[in-house]
């Protein structure tokens, strides 16, 4: 535990032979990739359907 909280809320890497063989990635790094992680694949989905060739729908927001 003394090397993660020396990490000061960031990622610590755990070497063996200075090789890594294990990332201790506090909860709130975590939460926060994840996230973008979720952007990144619904900014992927938003794209594939912009190019499908069909016209967007027009909505407003009480039909929502």
């Amino acid at each position: 535990m003394g090397t993660v909280t020396a990490g000061a809320g960031f990622p610590v890497a755990v070497l063996n032979r200075n090789e890594p063989v294990f990332y201790c990635v506090p909860a709130q790094a975590y939460e926060a990739l994840m996230d973008r992680l979720e952007d990144l694949e619904l900014n992927d989905i938003a794209d594939a359907r912009l190019s499908d060739g069909k016209a967007p729908l027009k909505v407003s927001l009480d039909e929502l």
